[in-house]
């Protein structure tokens, strides 16, 4: 049976992003420019140190991601808008997407086709189930999407990418989510970043 695995980046305080995200700045108040450059200068200033990392999240059958890591646009679906990744995201698969508001699924170049989902994150994973096969689901974020398939007992592993600076405030991971057991299956420490694996027991 495939794996439900949460994957996300964070600070060494917990947040995933900062406040205020906008079509500019996706990762909002990050304590750069909102790029995100900070949190994930590991994925592109030092690829090769982190290619086993880099291909893990790629080699998913299908994932899930929240609204707000899919783009800025709040509200009814009033103009296009498909993802922050361009015309070839790099998911190459399902790509489920937690939202209120429905919309037609959207195909993209390279086997990309995201899935707009509103009737929450069970029926989301169950359809991301489906799609993925034998293939493990990922769930990519934001740190509330994490958060709500965590508190509802839905991850299997858990893998965090730890950024050495803080933010201060922003969207946390853990936040709101009931006590967990966790077992640490695998670390790696890289340049810019500290690889964490867990497994979630309860």
């Amino acid at each position: 049976m495939n794996k439900v695995i949460a994957d996300i980046t964070m600070s060494i305080d917990g947040c995933s992003a900062g406040h205020n995200q906008t079509e500019k700045r996706p990762f909002g108040d990050d304590g750069g420019d909102g790029s995100g450059a900070r949190l994930h200068a590991w994925m592109f200033d030092t690829p090769e140190e982190n290619r086993a990392e880099v291909d893990r999240m790629s080699a998913a059958g299908a994932f899930v991601m929240g609204r707000n890591m899919f783009g800025p646009v709040r509200g009814a679906w009033d103009r296009e808008w498909n993802g922050w990744w361009g015309a070839n995201p790099p998911f190459h698969a399902p790509v489920f997407v937690l939202t209120h508001h429905a919309r037609e699924p959207q195909p993209m170049d390279g086997g990309t086709t995201y899935h707009f989902v509103t009737d929450g994150v069970a029926p989301a994973l169950a359809r991301a189930r489906d799609a993925a096969g034998d293939g493990d689901v990922l769930i990519l974020g934001g740190a509330n999407t994490v958060n709500q398939y965590l508190t509802a007992g839905l991850i299997d592993e858990l893998r965090l990418h730890f950024v050495p600076f803080t933010l201060g405030a922003g969207t946390r991971v853990f936040e709101g989510v009931p006590p967990l057991r966790l077992e640490q299956v695998a670390t790696r420490s890289a340049t810019l970043v500290t690889h964490v694996t867990y497994r979630v027991l309860s």
